[in-house]
């Protein structure tokens, strides 16, 4: 069994979209619009490997909370395969004014870095 795709809430479906193709390469499908769902738009981003993300908005989306330790998911962890590739995008984050911690080994043996996407969320970025 594996994970097919994750689905992501945003505000800003362009911005996300943008995000995800500039920053790792991922390819993104032609915008859906629902005709059954008034105001309900998505794309797909398909990456290298692994799972697609399913990227959706609505015109009546809330806020999410400025804490983000609630119940559900916490983040995405993405394998860029090196150090140095986790450097390399640690920087490129950091130019944007995006990277919340710098790379560094966690306490559980992952060379990580961690940056947030448009709408804060947070993506680890692991390499081995």
């Amino acid at each position: 069994m594996k994970i097919a795709h994750v689905a992501l809430w945003t505000r800003n479906l362009d911005a996300q979209a943008a995000f995800w193709q500039t920053f790792f390469g991922g390819t993104a499908n032609a915008k859906y619009q629902s005709r059954n769902n008034p105001g309900f738009e998505s794309y797909f981003i398909t990456l290298d490997e692994g799972p697609t993300i399913e990227l959706m908005t609505l015109p009546t989306l809330t806020d999410a909370p400025d804490n983000k330790a609630i119940t559900g998911w916490a983040h995405v962890a993405l394998n860029v395969g090196s150090k140095a590739s986790v450097d390399a995008l640690a920087d490129r984050a950091r130019q944007q004014g995006i990277l919340k911690s710098p790379p560094r080994v966690t306490g559980d043996g992952y060379y990580e870095a961690v940056l947030t996407d448009p709408d804060g969320n947070l993506i680890e970025i692991v390499g081995e």
